[in-house]
């Protein structure tokens, strides 16, 4: 009888941003696959798991699916974890998910922390529909991807890094116009939390003009009808 692979979303800042379930079954699995052991060894000690962990993330996860598979089929029950927020969103699950629906192998996702939501429920956009976009390609089909977002009318959702964030807004604001409204909010859950509201134009003053920290969820406005 195949075992079960488990999501479990851990938090996105603040470590008590975490369901009983989900320690109760990082406590209860076989096994922990980690993006970043090191990251998710804080949040386990915290909260005195001791489940074995193995390393399981975009560079390794080729080579890792089909063992893996092998030891669900063989019984175990296996939770996979991210650096923060719910595996497979702009992190490392959908392959292995789709791996086990080829298998016939019993997948669950546990409600939790996912940093778009509460970026844009404080937004201020529309958020009756919406478009993920996740990370923009960084080289590579990264001006197609920006020109087919030019006629979204959805409120649109970006992920970025710190050091990234500014060349983005300016991409976007090249594209889209730098009129669109939106919303950028960092350190979610954290101790400086903060989210800044106004137009791209004037977002790539704020992040020109200082050293912002922590990763970005950027929410913009969407084409007008």
């Amino acid at each position: 009888m195949s075992g079960k692979l488990i999501f479990v979303p851990t938090p996105v800042g603040n470590l008590k941003d975490i369901t009983f379930r989900a320690i109760e079954v990082l406590k209860e699995v076989d096994l922990i696959l980690a993006e970043d052991t090191r990251t998710s060894g804080i949040l386990l000690k915290h909260y005195e798991i001791v489940t074995p962990m193995r390393s399981y993330h975009m560079h390794n996860e080729h080579q890792a699916t089909d063992d893996i598979v092998r030891q669900l089929r063989d019984g175990q029950q296996i939770a996979l974890i991210t650096d923060a927020g719910t595996p497979g969103i702009s992190d490392p699950g959908y392959f292995l998910a789709k791996a086990c629906v080829d298998h016939h192998i019993l997948i669950e996702c546990l409600p939790g922390a996912t940093a778009f939501v509460p970026a844009l429920v404080v937004s201020g956009l529309p958020n009756n529909e919406f478009s993920f976009v996740g990370f923009l390609p960084v080289k590579k089909g990264r001006k197609t991807k920006l020109e087919s977002l030019q006629s979204e009318k959805n409120t649109m959702v970006f992920y970025e890094s710190p050091h990234k964030i500014s060349r983005t807004i300016r991409d976007l604001a090249d594209v889209l116009g730098k009129d669109r409204r939106a919303s950028l909010s960092r350190e979610i859950s954290k101790k400086f939390e903060e989210t800044i509201r106004g137009t791209l134009e004037e977002l790539i003053k704020i992040t020109e003009s200082r050293n912002l920290k922590g990763e970005m969820v950027l929410v913009v406005e969407g084409a007008k009808a």
